[in-house]
């Protein structure tokens, strides 16, 4: 049954930063997060391997939620490989809460270990580099700069760019998690997180004020 599934999802996982090891990272980890509950295993890892089917749809457009159409692309799938009304819907109803942009909280174990796994792949150098990723898959720069020439750090009102991603979900995600052992799991990633985040910050600002100072010289030299 699993091994079904397994197939129909790689049949939908298109981009480097949604790839199938990241599904599999992601039912790793609610597998081990579920050793502590009660859990519907069938429930639960059929929601893992389903959860990011609806991606292909949200790239074509924007204006899609992955959740919510991956959610209902999962329940009809699961329907028609003759699985009950209520474990198919409850699968559903796992992955239309697992998204972080999302004011649809997980209720049931199930939901709430999958959005935990799911969270965990953006703590820690997998998130710095899953985040980096999918920004040069959606044509999105490191970070930005004011009008003269000077790096944002990410905290504005500024166009989308890794260092707005990462301070809005990378540094915050680490108080969002429902389960004990995923907070202690992303708890010890995250200095690696902020590690990184300050020193490329640290790098390119210093590169930039560095050339803005040599430019205003050769200017007032001029």
């Amino acid at each position: 049954m699993y091994l079904k599934i397994e197939k129909h999802m790689l049949t939908c996982m298109k981009d480097g930063a949604h790839d199938c090891q990241h599904i599999y990272r992601v039912l790793y980890s609610a597998l081990d997060i579920a050793s502590d509950y009660k859990v519907d295993m069938d429930v639960l890892i059929a929601a893992c391997l389903l959860h990011d089917i609806g991606r292909e749809a949200q790239f074509k457009n924007q204006k899609c939620d992955h959740a919510v159409v991956g959610a209902d692309m999962a329940y009809k799938y699961l329907c028609k490989e003759a699985w009950s009304e209520s474990k198919a819907n409850h699968v559903k109803e796992c992955i239309f809460t697992h998204r972080y942009r999302s004011d649809n909280l997980p209720k049931t174990i199930e939901a709430k270990i999958l959005f935990d796994a799911d969270k965990l792949d953006v703590t820690g150098a997998v998130g710095i580099a899953r985040t980096m990723a999918y920004k040069g898959i959606v044509s999105e720069p490191f970070y930005s700069v004011d009008d003269n020439g000077n790096v944002l750090d990410g905290n504005g009102d500024e166009p989308p760019s890794f260092f707005k991603e990462y301070n809005w979900k990378l540094k915050n995600v680490y108080d969002k998690f429902f389960t004990s052992h995923a907070k202690e799991i992303a708890e010890k990633r995250r200095k690696t997180s902020i590690d990184f985040y300050e020193s490329m910050y640290k790098e390119v600002n210093s590169v930039h004020k560095t050339g803005l100072h040599v430019l205003d010289n050769l200017f007032v030299t001029k």
